[in-house]
């Protein structure tokens, strides 16, 4: 029987570098989250309080269709793929910012 120790390490394994020191990981964690918090609140946002309005909003028409329709089935759509980009770009720089990027 192998154990753990024995299996030889494969190429996706995470990177070894030199860990951050308590204060810097504290700051580091500190963005992140404020990241991760921000992005949730716009997710939150777009996908279920633009639609609570819908139907106040369908009075508005955009090329024929309702705008609590366009909202519904193409707006939240686009603000949840831009909001992807934005956010990997983001937490790149954080990354970069604290020297725990990963190596392309």
């Amino acid at each position: 029987m192998a154990l753990v120790e024995d299996v030889p390490a494969r190429g996706n394994s995470a990177p070894e570098g030199p860990p951050l020191d308590p204060e810097k990981a504290r700051a580091y964690w500190k963005k992140t989250s404020a990241l991760m918090w921000t992005v949730l609140f716009i997710w939150f946002a777009s996908g279920f309080l633009v639609h609570i309005f819908a139907p106040s909003l369908n009075a508005i028409k955009i090329a024929g269709f309702p705008i609590g329709f366009y909202m519904a089935a193409q707006g939240s759509l686009i603000i949840f793929v831009v909001g992807l980009y934005w956010f990997a770009r983001r937490q790149n720089q954080i990354d970069e910012e604290f020297g725990v990027q990963e190596d392309a």
